[in-house]
């Protein structure tokens, strides 16, 4: 960490001064950029060397960096609105905030929400203020601004809406449930996207030839390279720290393995042709990718956007009887450490929600799951969820309980409600008889069926059918024993 007029920076984020306000992809120039590159340590992680200098190093987020589009226009020093970039890890919310700042020619000053408190946002806006009345401007980049408190993110309103500082707060989680509602209308609220697979794998073999990161020392194989882009699901900075990893592996191995070939010659005075050439680039194939990295990363977020996301494909993969999906995202949940307790929720309502009398065991077998995960917990509760989710995504299926509800719950919305009959009502108290209540009212249990001719609904609703049944699984047969009592019961 450094420090410059009082106020902490982050390492690796720099500040532009007005002389370097030329915008950062114009090559000719020389710029801020190159300040950072030279600020760069030989040592520091290669998804630090490899951080984009300019526009043009950007890859991904078109949708925000297109001719003409908000981002762009920031970038390039025509928008002067404060930001918040909202998005996955990896997307580069970091990196555009600092070219927004060196292309623009503000000086940029890096708060961290895990660290800095109300005196510190204080203390930059002060010095920002101190810089404004010299004709200087500040771009303030806090990252992880979802973290501030009401208090600290208050205090940084009145410096956002005079434009003392210009704000660049970056995101992880959905800005509409972590930032006050103040501070969300006097800025813009731009969403990253992960990347795609062409941009984690231009990043890639960029880094492979770029002096910045291995500068052709390395070259990887169509299989690596495939293993890595699905490893970084979407993560420049994953993408980045696993090539570092294999691609140390690979050098160091291929290391020894020439030093032991040039031992080897100068004994036996004769070239070995099988151990390839020495001076040429190391190739990194897909088995030393899959031992220095063994697994990617789960994509889950246990409060943003990632658990709606999930549990809603989730349920839908059971509505739409993809047992593989639900088991897919059940993994991806247990795995990322979501609450047992919110899946079997879930489970419960969906067993309901959309089989309901199709297979009546439905509610049972997740209700037991939620049970089960109560009385157990995990990780044996799992398996339980599992069941649960096999059991309701192989059900037959059917809408008919919501449908019936909602229809009827609409209808008493309405205004249809009516009084209820007469011989319906309660006549268990005394003078109940005189009102009417009860009266012809008939018992059907003192018939044979056990089903009788007798209105129950209000007026306004008889002949009313909520429940339609449909031809799936148990609701083929109660579709029939419903159209035959609905006959009995109504004549």
């Amino acid at each position: 960490m450094g420090a410059k007029d009082g106020v902490v920076a982050e390492d690796g984020l720099f500040e532009a001064t007005p002389e370097e306000s030329a915008i950062v992809d114009e090559p000719d120039v020389v710029s801020v950029a190159e300040r950072a590159l030279s600020s760069v340590p030989p040592g520091a992680p290669l998804a630090v060397r490899m951080r984009p200098l300019t526009l043009g190093e950007v890859v991904g987020q078109q949708h925000l960096l297109g001719p003409g589009a908000p981002l762009r226009r920031m970038v390039e020093g025509s928008g002067a609105a404060s930001v918040l970039l909202y998005g996955p890890p990896g997307t580069g919310k970091t990196t555009l905030a600092s070219l927004i700042s060196g292309a623009t020619g503000r000086r940029f000053e890096a708060l961290s929400a895990l660290s800095a408190g109300v005196k510190e946002v204080r203390g930059v806006i002060e010095l920002a203020r101190r810089r404004l009345l010299n004709g200087e401007q500040t771009v303030l980049f806090i990252d992880e601004v979802h973290r501030f408190s009401k208090t600290q993110q208050d205090a940084l309103l009145a410096a956002v809406e005079n434009r003392i500082v210009l704000l660049v707060g970056a995101t992880t989680e959905n800005p509409s449930f972590s930032v006050v509602s103040a501070l969300l209308s006097r800025s813009l609220v731009l969403q990253l996207q992960s990347l795609t697979a062409a941009d984690v794998q231009e990043l890639l073999e960029r880094a492979v030839a770029d002096e910045r990161g291995f500068g052709g020392a390395i070259t990887i194989d169509d299989d690596a390279m495939e293993h890595l882009v699905r490893l970084a699901a979407g993560d420049a900075r994953r993408a980045l720290t696993a090539l570092e990893a294999a691609a140390g592996a690979a050098l160091d191995t291929a290391g020894d393995a020439r030093r032991a070939l040039t031992a080897l010659e100068a004994a036996a005075g004769a070239a070995l042709d099988t151990a390839g050439d020495a001076s040429g680039p190391v190739v990194l194939d897909l088995a030393t990718v899959e031992a220095s990295v063994d697994k990617a990363a789960v994509r889950y977020d246990r409060a943003g956007d990632q658990h709606y996301d999930v549990i809603s494909a989730f349920i839908k993969s059971i509505r739409g009887s993809d047992v593989d999906a639900a088991l897919h995202y059940l993994a991806r949940m247990l795995t990322a450490g979501e609450d047992p307790r919110f899946i079997a929720r879930r489970l419960v309502v969906h067993a309901s929600e959309d089989i309901g009398m199709a297979d009546p065991m439905a509610l049972q077998t997740a209700t037991a799951a939620a049970q089960a995960v109560q009385l157990i917990g995990m990780p044996e509760a799992r398996l339980a969820l599992a069941q649960a989710t096999i059991h309701l995504a192989t059900a037959p299926k059917s809408g008919a309980v919501i449908a019936a509800l909602g229809a009827a719950m609409a209808d008493v919305a309405a205004g249809k409600s009516g009084l209820v009959p007469p011989h319906l009502r309660d006549g268990h108290y005394k003078g109940a008889e005189q009102l009417g209540n009860a009266v012809g009212y008939k018992y059907p249990h003192d018939t044979r069926d056990g089903v009788l001719r007798q209105q129950y609904p209000p007026d306004d609703l008889v002949g009313v059918d909520y429940y339609q049944p449909t031809a799936h699984g148990n609701e083929r047969e109660i579709a029939d024993r419903v159209s035959k009592l609905r006959r009995i019961v109504r004549g």
